[in-house]
């Protein structure tokens, strides 16, 4: 009995069909196998990130971040344009292995995201880059943005970045912000840009007591040891008899746990230092920027 024709076709289609599988099969592990590990595990983190789930999309993009490759933090770019928050927030971090003007590039547009925690993570993230190029759209986001939680990020990222573009700003934040934690990270950044006007407003802070002392603290240990002599010098006179000293003592001494090593400040400087750069520095700053330390201006 002969064949049918349609039999033989059917399996000619089949065989066919095996035969194209089995080759593919075949590509895919030769692909594969010249595959390096780390990229066998990028590739398996760049499937995840079109899960339906977002707990799986987040963490596909963390351990992507924590490769520290810009190959890795290339396929998380993705993450900044995620549906979640979440996975928008997490991917802000995770893509700095670019390098410092792409992901300026890439984070910039996430300071204007509806969702606070994006904001604030992608404020955070640009300072870790230590790009001027941030700084303007930071210090818009310190001046204007709703949440302290942004504004308080956006000090920190401007520390950070220590441009002096920002003082302004920043000193602006001094005279007119009352939330204690933007207030600390204000005071933070002005001493890491160590410019002469930031010098002058730190001084203020400093002889003003209606800021709370935390913020004070601040303005006693900006940036890096050694400080700025202005501030030392002011420290060593508040700490004269009957100067107040005891106060100031009391608001530059760090705190323990407070999850920073700075040293207490101690004078650099003999008793007698003269206060002309004090005197020479703040009166303009303060008359035409901050309104800090006068009866005027002072902190409400």
């Amino acid at each position: 009995m002969k064949p049918q024709k349609g039999t033989n076709a059917s399996i000619s289609i089949c065989s066919f069909c095996a035969f194209l599988w089995l080759s593919s099969f075949l590509v895919v592990a030769q692909n594969t196998r010249n595959l390096t590990p780390l990229e066998i595990q990028i590739e398996k983190q760049q499937q995840r990130l079109s899960s339906a789930g977002e707990e799986e999309r987040r963490d596909a993009v963390m351990k992507l971040g924590a490769m520290h490759r810009a190959a890795a933090s290339r396929v998380a770019l993705a993450g900044l344009t995620d549906a979640s928050p979440l996975v928008r927030a997490t991917a802000a971090k995770a893509i700095l292995s670019l390098g410092e003007e792409e992901s300026v590039a890439a984070l910039l547009p996430l300071l204007a995201d509806k969702n606070e925690f994006v904001r604030r993570e992608a404020a955070y993230a640009l300072g870790l880059t230590h790009s001027r190029k941030a700084t303007a759209v930071l210090s818009e986001r310190l001046v204007n943005d709703k949440e302290d939680s942004v504004q308080g990020a956006a000090a920190v990222a401007l520390g950070e970045i220590a441009d002096e573009a920002a003082v302004v700003d920043l000193i602006g934040v001094l005279s007119k912000e009352k939330n204690p934690f933007v207030l600390r990270a204000a005071a933070a950044a002005l001493g890491r840009t160590r410019s002469r006007a930031a010098t002058a407003a730190l001084v203020s802070v400093l002889n003003n007591e209606k800021f709370d002392n935390d913020v004070r603290r601040e303005a006693a240990a900006p940036g890096q040891p050694p400080q700025p002599p202005a501030l030392v010098v002011v420290l060593h006179d508040r700490r004269a008899p009957g100067a107040g000293g005891q106060n100031l003592a009391q608001a530059v001494r760090p705190r323990r746990g407070a999850g920073h090593h700075r040293h207490p400040v101690t004078p650099t400087e003999p008793a007698d230092s003269p206060l002309e750069e004090v005197g020479a520095l703040a009166p303009s700053v303060e008359q035409h920027h901050l309104g800090l330390g006068s009866e005027s201006g002072q902190h409400q």
